[in-house]
């Protein structure tokens, strides 16, 4: 039996690190069962600004910032000739400027050993393979690395378990995603490139030069290694071929300027796919549980909200549970699903208006107003809570209205 106040995570990412260091740090004993070990590999390389607020209310920041990661200063787009850079520090919002460019390996091994320090249980290679929430408080079926099992008791369960999404398989929440099918192909690369052939404090999203729903991300890491990715519905790929390995290579040389700065390149690593990765769930919360980051609801690489979203959910759910165990009333449909669902439904409408044309035909319009590239670059940044900028509320309209205006 465990102890009276233990609150269990499931996962040790982002989200499940963050939230029990947030709940460790309000007096609660919390316990993260981790199915694998760390350092493991993870995609979603790339932060954004505002996920270090949530890194500075865990207290990791300092670790963050000395662990050596890459400096992220804003976002740039290509397309054929067409060129369009965002710099976080001119932004509507308030807040970090700046971010990193992680491996997510060692970052994650970082926050997980940030909130083991602070007196946080993390059993690894253990897995929750069933659930039961039909009691007063829930258990937790846990599969040990030899095998063998328990069940645990706990006040309240959140699972952080990313693409593993435990609870909505365990209690038939999946809901498909009203995204249409994508598929992303990517790895990481020795780029053998230098600073001045291209600025590596910028993530990279570039439009591929016939096919305006493809695109590629390039993010350089501190090691002069990168992370590579290309983006595309999976019938474009399978015209391609079938072997992943022999595809990417000359379907990354497609684009030409990846094609010159990548000339010298060493692609050393496997390829490695996700397949309609959008997801959702019926309920984000329930009786004794909820969903955090990708466990609820992931959209699409392509703004790199994932991380972002992941530490929204933590803080949110951290904060609710907190005042919920201390016998204070709470509403997890007001306090935590309804917030988070605002900054999710505007990352929704930037991700549609990318792949319908209208947010690609905004980035490159070549006489952008200072003020509203100021209110997209705060998007691109991550604050899509900031109910004070216009592109945040109401945001599929707008968009849709700005990009007339720039095709006209």
């Amino acid at each position: 039996m465990m102890d009276q106040n233990n609150v269990i995570i499931i996962g040790a990412g982002p989200a499940g690190s963050v939230a029990a260091a947030l709940l460790q740090k309000k007096g609660h004993q919390v316990t993260i069962i981790e199915r694998d070990i760390f350092p493991r590999f993870s995609i979603g390389e790339s932060l954004l600004p505002q996920c270090m607020e949530f890194i500075e209310q865990a207290g990791m920041l300092d670790a963050v910032n000395n662990a050596g990661f890459q400096l992220k200063e804003g976002a740039a787009f290509l397309y054929q000739d067409k060129q369009s850079a965002f710099c976080f520090s001119d932004k509507f919002t308030s807040g970090f400027d700046t971010t990193f460019q992680v491996q997510r390996d060692k970052f994650d091994t970082l926050l997980a050993g940030e909130a083991q320090r602070i007196g946080v249980e993390i059993r690894w290679q253990e897995e929750v393979i069933a659930a039961d929430f039909s009691t007063q408080k829930p258990w937790l079926t846990i599969k040990k690395s030899d095998g063998t099992t328990y069940r645990e008791e706990a006040l309240f369960v959140l699972d952080a378990s990313g693409f593993g999404r435990v609870l909505p398989r365990l209690l038939d929440l999946e809901k498909p995603s009203d995204f249409p099918c994508r598929q992303s192909l990517f790895t990481h690369i020795e780029d053998c490139t230098t600073y001045s052939e291209y600025d590596r404090s910028r993530v990279f999203i570039i439009v591929h030069p016939k096919h305006k729903d493809v695109w590629y991300w390039l993010i350089p890491f501190s090691n002069g290694r990168c992370s590579l990715g290309v983006v595309a519905k999976p019938d474009f790929f399978q015209s391609l071929g079938d072997d992943h390995q022999q595809i990417f290579q000359p379907l990354i040389f497609q684009e030409p300027g990846l094609a010159k700065l990548l000339k010298k390149a060493v692609f050393d690593t496997k390829v490695s796919s996700l397949k309609g990765y959008s997801t959702n769930v019926s309920s984000l919360y329930g009786e004794g549980f909820a969903l955090l980051g990708n466990a609820g609801e992931f959209l699409d690489p392509v703004f790199s909200s994932g991380v972002t979203i992941a530490m929204k959910s933590a803080s949110l759910a951290a904060d609710v549970l907190d005042r919920q165990l201390n016998q204070q009333e709470v509403d997890w449909k007001k306090d935590f699903a309804d917030p988070l669902q605002k900054g999710v439904e505007t990352f929704r409408a930037f991700v549609t208006a990318w792949y319908d044309g209208d947010l690609q035909d905004i980035v490159f319009y070549h006489q952008q107003k200072p003020n509203i590239k100021q209110m997209i670059c705060s998007i691109l940044a991550g604050y899509v809570w900031d109910e004070k900028n216009p592109y945040v509320k109401n945001s599929s309209p707008r968009l849709k209205t700005l990009a007339e205006l720039c095709r006209e």
